[in-house]
């Protein structure tokens, strides 16, 4: 006769050993890596997508911006669930949607079923990004370990920007562009099994209701301002087709703003900004996003479309950049309890704008060292030299009950930020070099965008001197 589970049988289930701390903070690393190797992944793969389905040019920008966009916008809406509902059951929520986009995608016949597969695949990735972090600083106590644990955090997730290139180039190539995706379904589903049979369930306490109307508004805010961004590349700045949506955009924020202000359990809470350490290390975060994360736009385009390399050798060009990410992000620890995380930030900040500077001498026929892997290096070690002392200053002064809440801020800043600089920069880009085919007027256009993304990061570092408490983080700032 079968017997119906009982309290008490989930209570010695729940008794069980408790997986290796190392274990959880690698599952949570590797669904961070995948949502951003998927960020990155397709930038490789956008010439092969634009022959096979006719995408237009800013259609080619759109497969990267639709993904961003949702990711940034959901966000929010993801980390708080994963507080009210459990960070557990979202990260598995989130990772089998993203899944399954990921299918669809690449199965994909049309450039609509394209674009509509990456928007969901960026909703997907938005319930799950926030869990990663929050299952790893739940896992591992303030201090030092946590520092370490949220240094590799940065640094999988910055590999897996970095790693996007290779990945891209390497399926593009040896497969078609179609693989940048569906890699995702087996990967998708090897880590769903791990997390399902490792990660234990956390949630905060209180009750259980999200606010759908705020989502709904800061989604279609940052989605609309990125419209009209885009539209100053065709029409200009003072043009109606630009400046409808600019209006629209500002007035849904404003209005996602007052629905914060007033809702009884807000999706962000406008006190957590009292915490003059999350606000000023996600402005910081935001604009070092809007910078920076073109970068790897920018630089696979100028390897295909001015030196000529193919999907491959584009993406092997910049490997040494993603080791180099890699290298920051996990050196910066090192130096955070002696020099302080703030001081260690921008230090990183400035390494980027210099490399920034750097590549925007680059020529329409430079030699690799020179104008690509040298800049490269510098500009990556930078970022994520900067990366990790910031992911620590934003989360370190959050309450436990908004633990994916803050996560989800981070993300939010960083990806945002970052989609929003590249509808800038390709603004910028596509000014400079006036609409020209040209290896000469494309290498212009793409030197015009490094110079301005080197300018950002200024902003960057300035925001974090002039806003950032010098006493701000355990580990000794």
């Amino acid at each position: 006769m079968l017997q119906t589970p009982t309290a008490a049988d989930a209570a010695i289930r729940d008794r069980r050993p408790a997986p290796p701390t190392w274990l959880v903070v690698a599952v949570a690393c590797a669904g961070q890596f995948l949502v951003v190797l998927d960020v990155s992944v397709v930038n490789v793969a956008l010439p092969s997508m634009r022959a096979d389905l006719g995408l237009s040019a800013s259609g080619l920008q759109w497969v990267v911006n639709a993904y961003s966009i949702a990711f940034a916008g959901f966000m929010l809406l993801g980390g708080r669930a994963g507080d009210l509902f459990g960070r557990k059951r979202m990260f598995l929520v989130g990772l089998g949607l993203f899944t399954l986009a990921s299918l669809a995608g690449g199965l994909a016949q049309d450039d609509w079923q394209l674009l509509a597969a990456r928007a969901v695949q960026g909703l997907g990735a938005a319930v799950l990004a926030p869990s990663t972090l929050t299952i790893l600083t739940s896992a591992v106590p303030e201090g030092a370990a946590r520092a370490r644990a949220i240094a590799t955090w940065t640094a999988v997730g910055a590999g897996g920007g970095a790693a996007g290139g290779l990945v891209g180039g390497v399926l593009t190539e040896g497969l078609n562009w179609r693989w940048v995706l569906l890699i995702n379904v087996p990967l998708g589903a090897v880590v769903l099994a791990a997390a399902a049979r490792w990660i234990k369930e956390s949630r905060a306490g209180g009750e259980r209701r999200l606010d759908l109307p705020g989502a709904l508004l800061v989604t279609a805010g940052t989605a609309t301002l990125a419209y009209a961004i885009v539209q100053t590349e065709a029409e200009g700045w003072g043009a109606a087709a630009t400046l409808v949506p600019l209006g629209a955009a500002l007035a849904l924020i404003a209005a996602f703003l007052v629905v914060e202000a007033r809702t009884r359990l807000p999706l962000m809470p406008l006190a957590l900004f009292k915490v003059r350490s999350v606000a000023a290390a996600n402005a910081a975060m935001f604009v070092c996003g809007m910078g920076s994360f073109a970068m790897w736009f920018f630089m696979t385009l100028y390897a295909q479309n001015v030196l000529g390399y193919t999907p491959i050798e584009a993406g092997l060009a910049l490997v040494p950049s993603s080791l180099a990410v890699v290298a920051g992000s996990k050196f910066a620890p090192r130096l955070m309890p002696r020099f302080g995380a703030r001081n260690v930030a921008v230090a990183g900040v400035l390494v980027t704008a210099a490399g920034f500077a750097w590549q925007s001498t680059m020529s329409a026929d430079g030699s690799y060292v020179v104008t690509i892997m040298l800049p490269g290096i510098v500009m990556m070690a930078g970022a994520g030299f900067a990366m990790t002392p910031l992911a620590s200053l934003a989360t370190s002064g959050a309450a436990p009950g908004d633990a994916g809440l803050v996560s989800g801020l981070v993300n939010t800043s960083r990806t945002l930020g970052g989609a929003l600089g590249l509808a800038i920069l390709s603004t910028v880009a596509a000014g400079r070099s006036a609409g020209s085919a040209d290896p000469v007027a494309l290498t212009h256009g793409y030197a015009a965008a490094f110079r301005a993304g080197a300018g950002i990061l200024l902003v960057a570092v300035a925001v974090l001197l002039l806003w950032m408490p010098r006493s701000s983080s355990p580990s000794g700032d």
